[in-house]
């Protein structure tokens, strides 16, 4: 598809949101019983709920795909815009999870919706979301896109490994116990007011093997054992921690706000004690934060885009919000938007 080139606006941003979420809900103690009784282990009562402070997460059924959830979410985006799929020239699959390796999700996304955009996935863990928001704010900037579609599909619950052979395993994989299924989706297009007014990332890719899911590349392109996460939550939290909050301390200080200019703060949720940690690390009063992860669980990059669809309706122009992206790899990002 040929774009012809158009004259760059001065800004670009969200003006519109949907998410969708799979009708199964799947408690904790659910979970941890089948883990038990398919690994024959004898686990603490309600060791899921009271380490992860998550009660339950949505899960996708079978023949539910990443697309099946970009696609719901990205209709109920269209249908908020008053767009039809013909009107969006960029079209980005924005995700940890993808329905194969080849070819890109974005693909039969718009396949589905019907859209003719340039089409191309972007992933970057669960920062996917966010950094697919800052891409296609850029191409709209450059004056390569005039409006563009960005949908996440997230199924972070089919890698997890619900039969460990023992309690090694069992710690090696108990981060995924966390995941959770969505779809979200958001136009980005220009406004004459507000849009996308900083963003800011750092990168500690020294920690590239502390979590993820191996399997499906060239290292291991076979194996089932390969194609659950593996990681653990204590080493994870441990390198966030690490890091520390320099690229918000940034934000900040480059942006001239306090929390009190903040409307909204969305973040990242893998836990509900990771979230308490957050707030006391950062000062980011409690109110500010829109809490999912405990009837949700951790969403993957569908996160900070299932938050921003709960609370758009209710942000009046001019408000502005945070997003505050942590990614394995590790990538921490932040994004200032103002509601236009």
């Amino acid at each position: 598809m040929f774009i012809e080139p158009c004259d760059p606006p001065r800004s670009a941003g969200p003006t519109a949101v949907g998410s969708f979420l799979p009708d199964e809900v799947l408690s904790s103690e659910a979970l941890q019983g089948e883990v038990a009784r398919r690994s024959g282990l004898t686990l603490p009562p309600r060791l899921l709920t009271q380490a992860t402070g998550i009660r339950s997460r949505r899960v996708a059924g079978e023949g539910v795909y990443a697309s099946t959830l970009a696609v719901a979410a990205a209709r109920r985006a269209l249908d908020a815009a008053a767009l039809s799929p013909l009107d969006i020239d960029l079209l980005l699959f924005a995700s940890a999870s993808r329905d194969m390796v080849e070819p890109a999700t974005a693909h039969i996304v718009q396949a589905e919706l019907g859209s003719r955009a340039h089409a191309l996935d972007v992933t970057n863990a669960c920062n996917s979301f966010v950094n697919g928001i800052d891409l296609a704010r850029s191409m709209i900037l450059a004056g390569r896109a005039r409006r563009a579609l960005v949908v996440t599909g997230e199924t972070p619950s089919r890698a997890v490994r619900k039969d460990p052979s023992g309690p090694a395993e069992l710690r090696d994989g108990f981060a995924g116990y966390t995941f959770g299924d969505a779809g979200a989706a958001v136009v980005v297009e220009a406004v004459e007011r507000g849009g996308i007014l900083h963003v800011d990332c750092e990168t500690h890719s020294e920690h590239w093997e502390v979590g993820g899911i191996p399997g499906g590349g060239s290292r291991h392109p076979r194996g089932d054992a390969y194609t659950y996460f593996r990681g653990d939550g204590h080493e994870l939290r441990g390198v966030f921690e690490k890091v520390g909050t320099a690229v918000i301390d940034r934000t900040l200080h480059r942006t001239g706000m306090d929390w009190a200019g903040f409307a909204k703060v969305l973040v990242h949720q893998v836990t509900v004690p990771y979230l308490e940690r957050f707030a006391e690390l950062t000062g980011v009063p409690a109110e500010k934060l829109v809490v999912t992860v405990p009837e949700l669980g951790n969403m993957a990059s569908a996160s900070i885009g299932v938050q921003l669809d709960r609370v758009f309706p209710e942000l009046a122009a001019g408000e502005r919000v945070l997003f505050v992206g942590l990614g394995g790899g590790i990538s921490i990002m932040t994004m200032v938007w103002e509601k236009s």
